[in-house]
This record gives structure tokens, C-alpha cells and sequence, in this order.
């Protein structure tokens, strides 16, 4: 017999008035075959959208059946938690806050619809370690949004969240904008975060944005973007302290993965840095931007970065560390192997001259320290060129190593009829350094003088961080 009853009355004796709003909730095991997903925890309590007026036509506004539901089931937070299942449907919502202790279950064929009334996005101050909205002024707030909390997890069947994002990069582009877009999932100053199993498209903005938040599994993710709309990065960990990613395919009109922890002066006085960063098997296809970007807004630190089983597709950059003068902070123990490369621009790409700025009141002294990057075991295909390291004057990128690297360049076709002692075009180098140092050890084609050929297998960490050791729950709808 269905545990329904026996679950409704425990609730309307813990909470009495939450019964009015889950009264007309369904056990799903009455209607369904159950339901199973992984999650850092289960909930005892479960609640379809429809409960709350949740209509999944693509056309009713939702935003208030989620606001009233999150509302509603946030009361049994300390009751074993609960859950919202979004079912089968197109669900058109504008943005909406989770709770504590609380999962957002995205089934199989629902779609959330971002709505694209601006109405829709209260706005929000900027966050403190920027100082500034990204594009300049307040932000709108993201369509899902969460602070100070513990144990949220957003997750589904592989649902789809569409950003319908369009119109915003419409209005980007034109400079009709005075305020940051918002993005398609942000959680802050939260604590055992997972985001997972889910396909999310077309943000107006960075696709996922967990900042100043620690313990943060992201995985099975399917991120996809046109690859000339902008800023529309797949997951940006900022200033978050043990974090891994797993599992997940991006495509992306700007960085799949951008490592960031603030700007210039705002970051160096907010001080998180992030730190203890875990990517694996993660798949990136991004014409115009990196694989892995570290920065540019990095100062606040970024330490101890490890990723591994990495496949770049018709990218620009495999990996790419940015930053400049006013940053401040460092970048330093970065771990990188087992990159497979196809059709790129870079291999590897560094800059200490990445000069955007919130404001005039950066202090151009603040130079960011670039140390200890390690490099292994990658191989790439179809590669315009190697390395293009450049750090900053007076002030070099130290202690780069680069081991077991054979990169294959990318063959130029000859334009029919003119003879090469005709030709005015220079051959283009396989590297470009300067203001770096460091070693290499069989990289081919050979590295820049300023690496040095010296035998030695670059580092790679043998401990396992605490995120990794994290096992996820069999849970059920």
C-alpha cells in the first residue's frame, strides 16, 4: 500500500498548516515506477510542482508555483528535507530561490523556461569581491538562486533548463543593457552543493555559478550554447574551496570552464580564494575560448587545480591562465594530464596582460604571482600553434613544466598558382614565450628556449582531496 497517508499525517501533526498546500501531493510510487537519482542526501518529503498550480503548458508564468512551493516545503527542513519534482512538461518560470535541505528534481522531457520578461529578475548588488555587475552596473538576479545554504541539490533525469537567452544577447551586444544578465544557476555562500544530471541551454549569461561556497560536486552536466553568443561560459567555480566536476560536455560561446575569485581590489580585500578544484572526464567544444580558463578575475587566489581525462574539440585554448597588473593574488598549483586536443588554435596560452578593470581604482602594482603549472602527458591534432606564454615584465610566470607533450600542426594550404619565393607570408612558430620560465621533457614540437629540455616527469598530486571521497546516495522519487 502506498506510504502516502502515513507520510501526509506525520506532516499535518509536525506542521499543521503546511497541510492546506500538500495535501493534494502524491506519493509518486502510487502513480509511477519509482524513480532513482544520486544525491549527496535523500529527503523524506516529496511534492510535485503541480500541487502548487504548477501548470507545464509553456505558456502559464510558474514563478509563483515555485515560490510557493520552495516556501511551503522549506518548513520540513528539518524534518528530513524535502523535495519539489518538477514532472513532464514545459514549465515557463521567472527566477526563484531554493532552500536548505532541499532537492530540485528536473524529470525526463521537463523543460524550464527562463521567462524573458526582465521583471522576472529582481536586481541584486554586486557581489562584494567584484565590486561591480560583470557587465557593468547591478545584476539581475539568476533564474535559480541560492544563499547561505546547506545541502541544495539540483538535479533530474538529464531535464532540460533553457535560458532562452537570445534576447538578452541581443540587447548585450546593442548596449541597451545597464545591468549584468543574469545566469542560469547561482548559489552563494553555501555548503554541500550538488549540481547534476541535467542539460542546460542558452543562458543569457555563465551557465553555472557557485561562489563562496565550499564542498560543490557538479557532474553529468550537458552545457550547450551557439558558439558566437557571448559570455556564455559552462561552469564557473568563484571563490569556492573544494570542488569537483565530473562527467560533463560543454559547448560554449566563451570558456567551458573559467576558474575565477574576484576583481582586482575587490577580490584581493574579499580574500576567498578557490582552492581544491577537481576536474575529470570533461568534454569542451569552444572556437572562441578555453577549455580551462584560470582568470582573469582571480584575486583572490586560485590553488591546488587538478584535472585529468580532459577532451578539447575546435577550441581556442586547451589551457589558458589570464590575468594582468591590479590582479594581485597568485595562480599557482595548477595539475594538468591526459588533455586530448583536436583543431586548436593553443595548446597552452597564458597572458599577464589581461587588462580589464571594474574601475579606475585598481592598483596597477598588485601583480599577480603565476607558479608551479604542470603539464603531462597530452597529445594534440590539427594545432595552429603550441604555446603562446607571455607573463609580465619584470615579474615572469615561474616554475612552468611541460612533460610527454607531442602537439601535430595544423598544415597550411598553399593558395593555388604562386610560387613560394613569391610568398609574402612568414611561417608562423609553434612557440611564442617571453617573461616565463620553467623546464620541458619530450615535448614536440621542441618548447621555447626559455623551457629548457631537462628529464623530468612533471608533478602530478597521489593524495585524493575530500570532494572526491564524497559517495553519493541512492535516492528515489
Amino acid at each position: 500500500m502506498c506510504s502516502y497517508m502515513n507520510s501526509l499525517v506525520l506532516v499535518c501533526l509536525v506542521l499543521g498548516s503546511l497541510c492546506v498546500n500538500v495535501a493534494e501531493s502524491r506519493d509518486l510510487n502510487c502513480l509511477h515506477e519509482k524513480v532513482e537519482y544520486s544525491a549527496i542526501n535523500c529527503r523524506k518529503h516529496s511534492a510535485l510542482l503541480t500541487d502548487f498550480g504548477g501548470k507545464g503548458d509553456g505558456v502559464t508564468s510558474n514563478t509563483a508555483a515555485f515560490k510557493a512551493a520552495i516556501a511551503n516545503l522549506s518548513k520540513v527542513a528539518s524534518d528530513g528535507g524535502a523535495q519539489l519534482i518538477v514532472p513532464p512538461g514545459k514549465w515557463l518560470t521567472g527566477s526563484f530561490n531554493l532552500t536548505s535541505h532541499f532537492t530540485l528534481y528536473i524529470s525526463k522531457d521537463a523543460v524550464l523556461l527562463a521567462s524573458q520578461d526582465e521583471t522576472e529578475y529582481p536586481l541584486i548588488d554586486p557581489l562584494p569581491s567584484y565590486g561591480v555587475g560583470r557587465d557593468g552596473g547591478k545584476r539581475f538576479i539568476s533564474l535559480i538562486f541560492g544563499t547561505n545554504l546547506t545541502d541544495v541539490v539540483v538535479t533530474g533525469g538529464n531535464g532540460t533548463i533553457d535560458g532562452q537567452g537570445e534576447s538578452w544577447w541581443k540587447d548585450f551586444k546593442s548596449g541597451k543593457l545597464k545591468n549584468t544578465r543574469p545566469y542560469l544557476i547561482e548559489i552563494l555562500y553555501s555548503r554541500n552543493v550538488q549540481i547534476s544530471h541535467l542539460t542546460l541551454i542558452n543562458s543569457p549569461s555563465w551557465h553555472v555559478h557557485p561562489t563562496y561556497c565550499r564542498d560543490v560536486i557538479i557532474e553529468s552536466l550537458t552545457i550547450l550554447a551557439p558558439i558566437d553568443s557571448p559570455n556564455t561560459d559552462g561552469i564557473n567555480p568563484d571563490s569556492c574551496i573544494n570542488t569537483r566536476i565530473r562527467d560533463s560536455y560543454v559547448v560554449s560561446g566563451d570558456d567551458c570552464i573559467a576558474v575565477k575569485s574576484g576583481w582586482d581590489q575587490y577580490g584581493i580585500k574579499f580574500g576567498m580564494p578557490t582552492q581544491h578544484l577537481s576536474i575529470k572526464r570533461f568534454t569542451c567544444i569552444s572556437p572562441d575560448s578555453a577549455v580551462i580558463a584560470l582568470g582573469s578575475e582571480m584575486s583572490g587566489g586560485i590553488q591546488d587545480v587538478r584535472a585529468e581525462d580532459v577532451h578539447a574539440i575546435n577550441s581556442q585554448a586547451g589551457v589558458r591562465i589570464k590575468t594582468a597588473p591590479g590582479r594581485g593574488a597568485y595562480v599557482k598549483d595548477i595539475f594538468v594530464r591526459n588533455l586530448r586536443m583536436e583543431t586548436m588554435q593553443y595548446v597552452f596560452w597564458m597572458t599577464g596582460a589581461y587588462g580589464s578593470h571594474p574601475d579606475d581604482g585598481y592598483d596597477p602594482k598588485a601583480l599577480p604571482v603565476v607558479n608551479n603549472i604542470n603539464f603531462k602527458d597530452m597529445v594534440g591534432k590539427n594545432v595552429s600553434m603550441v604555446g603562446n606564454l607571455a607573463g609580465i615584465e619584470g615579474h615572469p610566470f615561474t616554475g612552468l613544466c611541460l612533460s610527454n607533450i607531442t602537439a601535430e600542426l595544423a598544415v597550411k594550404k598553399k593558395k593555388k598558382n604562386i610560387h613560394p619565393i613569391f610568398s609574402s607570408e612568414k611561417k608562423k612558430l609553434p612557440w611564442n614565450c617571453t617573461d616565463i620560465s620553467g623546464v620541458s621533457s619530450q615535448v614536440t614540437p621542441k618548447a621555447c628556449d626559455l623551457l629548457p629540455e631537462k628529464k623530468v616527469d612533471c608533478a602530478y598530486p597521489t593524495d585524493i582531496l575530500p570532494i572526491d571521497k564524497v559517495v553519493l546516495k541512492t535516492c528515489s522519487t
